[in-house]
């Protein structure tokens, strides 16, 4: 099956979770039948674990026609760890879940359409205003961080740390290419950069319970991200991008790529030309690309990309 025939991608970044895996893929079963999971392909991305999450995951999801279990080589964090989801899903349309499946999978099919209109579709836990944790004074300290949270960064809805969203791939791969952030912040500033990129919003509600076992600190998370945000407004983002002819097309794109072993990268066009988003690492390689599209190298940013089409390459 190529590429044109998947639906859907479910990116699962994981950390240490071994144990939890089986539990999970029992909850999402049920939404791969509905879908038909010859057409959902599944990532799960190891970040740096130190217990069996990689040999796990490929026997739990190894029975899908579409699956694969990607690694990164340390512990870098749940942002290192959706970035790379990101730039490897193949479907047009991405989800990202936490590995418990604490979010109800049934709520894949409302996320996927939200996203016939709109760029980016967050699941959002909120009732009245704040998140019902299992406990009020988690609950308080969640509605204080929500107001936090808003006071650096203009999200458009109170739930930004849900690891549940739905992306355009597209959108979804830009976000990954720009973003900075490791850690937990990730979520964050993928509405940040959102903003900056015009980029069109819709939240759809899910539900959802608090799953025994994982080895995040709630008390951790809210003080790595509030002091990630922070410095949110004073990043600058720049990477390295080909001016090519406004309808080059995104196969000429991917030949070109994959003889300087890049990936991941997106077709940005414009009314009077197309900007082929590299990764900020991938100057060399781009140097390669721009010469086979007759093009040429240089930087761009939010501003030069804002408004534009999005394509997946």
């Amino acid at each position: 099956m190529s590429d044109a025939d998947l639906d859907l991608s479910i990116v699962v970044p994981a950390h240490n979770e071994a144990a939890r895996l089986d539990a999970g893929y029992a909850r999402l079963a049920p939404t791969l039948e509905r879908l038909g999971p010859e057409r959902v392909e599944v990532v799960v991305v190891d970040d740096g674990s130190g217990d069996d999450t990689a040999e796990v995951a490929a026997r739990v999801y190894g029975s899908l026609p579409h699956h694969r279990v990607v690694a990164l080589g340390e512990n870098r964090g749940k942002g290192a760890a959706l970035r790379l989801g990101l730039r490897v899903a193949r479907g047009p349309l991405v989800v990202t879940v936490d590995a418990d499946m604490a979010i109800d999978p049934r709520h894949v099919p409302e996320v996927m359409a939200a996203l016939a209109r709109a760029d980016l579709a967050p699941g959002s836990r909120t009732d009245d205003g704040r998140i019902a944790y299992d406990s009020p004074l988690r609950t308080l300290a969640g509605a204080a961080f929500s107001r936090l949270v808003h006071h650096y960064v203009r999200a458009p809805l109170r739930d930004t740390q849900c690891g549940f969203k739905g992306y355009r791939l597209g959108a979804g791969r830009l976000l990954a290419l720009l973003a900075h952030v490791e850690g937990f912040a990730i979520d964050v500033e993928f509405f940040h950069l959102a903003r900056l990129l015009g980029l069109s919003v819709e939240p759809v509600p899910v539900t959802w319970r608090d799953v025994p076992g994982s080895s995040v600190h709630p008390g951790r998370v809210a003080l790595d991200v509030l002091s990630a945000v922070r410095g949110l407004a004073r990043t600058r983002y720049v990477n390295p991008a080909v001016v090519a002819a406004s309808d080059v097309s995104a196969a000429d794109v991917a030949e070109a790529a994959s003889r300087t072993r890049l990936s991941g990268l997106v077709v940005a066009r414009g009314d009077h030309d197309a900007l082929v988003v590299l990764g900020r690492d991938d100057a060399v390689g781009g140097a390669g690309v721009a010469a086979a599209l007759g093009g040429e190298l240089r930087t761009t940013g939010p501003e030069e990309l804002k408004g534009r089409i999005l394509e997946a390459a």
